[in-house]
This record gives structure tokens, C-alpha cells and sequence, in this order.
């Protein structure tokens, strides 16, 4: 059976649009057919971070405007036979995709693919709400800072109060480890304790990623990227494969503690 996943952020520039691509690949490595579908309408980067900005033809509201079929609309990934994009409009505004055509354009999706997976603007305007449309399960992606999480605690609210999704996972990005040790950066425990959320991953702060994205590469598919790895793992932990999180640290520390505290050791 299919699923329809939402990426979200309460705020902008946490790495949401990466995750998104990292997993989507993530999946294809494993055979399973996804689609991601950019719903960040005016503001689309989805097609940048998959190497495809130079392919696109047609996109999510021509195909709503019935300018074209929706498989004419669909990139087909040159690295992974199951991995397609589509991707939207640069040019128009939000408003241009209603929260119904999200859902009709998921419901056509969910047919011929394992997973749907919507990277949705950040913050909770109509673009958030076109992007929750239609979804059955979420993604909450923020970073260790006091202002990210108090945003995406507002979104975790706003999930369940507008969609009806009410066990969002959580994934924590952009990590660093001395930070936290020397109590200038929000631990896990905290963040645990704010969201509630259960824990589907965490990546580490990591410039092979800024590498990579810019190059058109998601680091998932880089056997010698931490950060790739920790990818990895939380495709595996969607699959619901028990995948302990990753020590990035010497020693018994508050990750050893975490991992109890949710389970995953």
C-alpha cells in the first residue's frame, strides 16, 4: 500500500528540502518507486537539490491548469530507475494550487507509486496548508535552536488541527556535537522533552552536504558521509526496522540516555 508523507519545518532555511531529496533517493536505492512532489510553489528548490533544474518541461500547475498530463509533467531520476520529481512553478504565487488539487493530484500519485513525499513551504501559511492536503502521515524537520523548535511545535499543533495527522516523526538536522557538550546548542533531550515527537533521525552538522547539494547530489548516496549514513538510517527506521541512532560522540553521553529515553537502544 501506499503512503503520502509531508516534509514540514515551522521555519524556513532548516534543511527541509534536502531531507526531503535524501530520503526520496534513500528509498529508490532500495527499489521501492517514490515520487517527490515540490509544493513549495514561487519558491521551488527540490529540482536544485536533484541535479534537475535543467529538465523541466512541464510542472505541478500546468498540470492543474490542464496544460499537460500529469505523467508529462513527472522528471524521471538519471541515477535511480524508481525516482521521478515533480516538480512546480517558479513563477507563481502560493495560491496558484488549492489545498483540492493537492489532494487530487496525491490521489492520482498513490497509484502508481510506493511512496508520495511532499516537501511543503516552510511556516504556516496557504502553501502549508495546499501541502498537507491530501497526506496521511508527516515529517517535522528542525534544527537545534530555540526559535526552530518553538516553530515547529506551532506546526506539530497546526498538523493536527488542519490534517488530522497526530503522530508526526521528528528529525533533528545540522547536529553539532561540541556545541551541545559546551551548552551553547539545544541537546536532543531538550528538543525530546518541547516536541514529543518520536525520533526518526539525526544528522549530524556536515559541509559534505552543502557539497553535495549544491552539486546536484543528495549526500545519501555517499558511502563515506556520516551524514549519508544517518540518512540511511532513517530510511530504514520508516521501513520500521529498530536502527539505533548513530553515537557522535566518545563515550556514554546524553545520545546513550536518548536512546533509551525513546527506545531505540
Amino acid at each position: 500500500m501506499s503512503e503520502v508523507i509531508v516534509v514540514t519545518s515551522g521555519k524556513g532555511g532548516v534543511g527541509k528540502t534536502t531531507v526531503t531529496a535524501n530520503i526520496g533517493c534513500g528509498l529508490a536505492m532500495l527499489g521501492y518507486k517514490v515520487v517527490l512532489v515540490d509544493a513549495d510553489t514561487g519558491l521551488r528548490n527540490l529540482d536544485v537539490v536533484l541535479g534537475m533544474e535543467n529538465r523541466i518541461v512541464f510542472d505541478l500547475t500546468d498540470v492543474i491548469e490542464e496544460k499537460c498530463r500529469l505523467r508529462q509533467a513527472l522528471i524521471k531520476d538519471r541515477r535511480f530507475e524508481e525516482l521521478f520529481l515533480l516538480p512546480t512553478a517558479q513563477t507563481k504565487d502560493k495560491s496558484a494550487v488549492t489545498p483540492k488539487d493537492m489532494q487530487n493530484i496525491c490521489s492520482q500519485l498513490r497509484e502508481h507509486f510506493d511512496y508520495v513525499i511532499v516537501d511543503s513551504p516552510a511556516g504556516i501559511e496557504q502553501g502549508f496548508q495546499s501541502a498537507v492536503a491530501g497526506v496521511e502521515k508527516a515529517i517535522v524537520v528542525t534544527v537545534p535552536e530555540v526559535a526552530a523548535v518553538r516553530d515547529a511545535d506551532r506546526v506539530v499543533g497546526l498538523l493536527e488541527a488542519k490534517a488530522e495527522i497526530r503522530d508526526p516523526k521528528l528529525i533533528i538536522n545540522r547536529l553539532r556535537m561540541q556545541m551541545v557538550q559546551r551548552g551553547d546548542m539545544m541537546t536532543l533531550e531538550d528538543m525530546h522533552d518541547i516536541l514529543g515527537l518520536e525520533l526518526l533521525g539525526v544528522i549530524p552538522d556536515d559541509e559534505q552536504v552543502v557539497i553535495a547539494t549544491n552539486r546536484g547530489d543528495p549526500i545519501v548516496i555517499n558511502e563515506n558521509s556520516l551524514s549519508g549514513r544517518a540518512f540511511k538510517d532513517i530510511v530504514r527506521r520508516m521501513l520500521g526496522e529498530p536502527v539505533p541512532l548513530m553515537n557522535l560522540e566518545n563515550g556514554e553521553g546524553f545520545f546513550n540516555r536518548l536512546r533509551r529515553i525513546i527506545g531505540l537502544g
